[in-house]
């Protein structure tokens, strides 16, 4: 698999997973809200985790650095 997410970018997904999951079970907020909090959260993690976004291919969106390109 060929990976679009890289440096900068996944060290940005996986702040912002960790925080949105955090707020997500922590905040007072309503089941709806707490829902899409986790959602995006675990699309964030995933994404950073495997290093390959389908949304930054449909848009051809590459920040990984030429080595970990297979």
């Amino acid at each position: 698999m060929k990976y679009n997410v890289g440096g900068i970018d996944r060290a940005a997904r996986l702040i912002l997973g960790v925080i949105l999951l955090l707020v997500g079970l922590l905040a007072p907020v309503t089941m709806i809200w707490r829902i899409v909090l986790l959602v995006i959260a675990a699309i964030a993690l995933i994404t950073a985790t495997v290093r390959f976004c389908p949304a930054n291919a449909i848009l051809g969106i590459n920040t990984a650095e030429n080595k970990y390109q297979k």
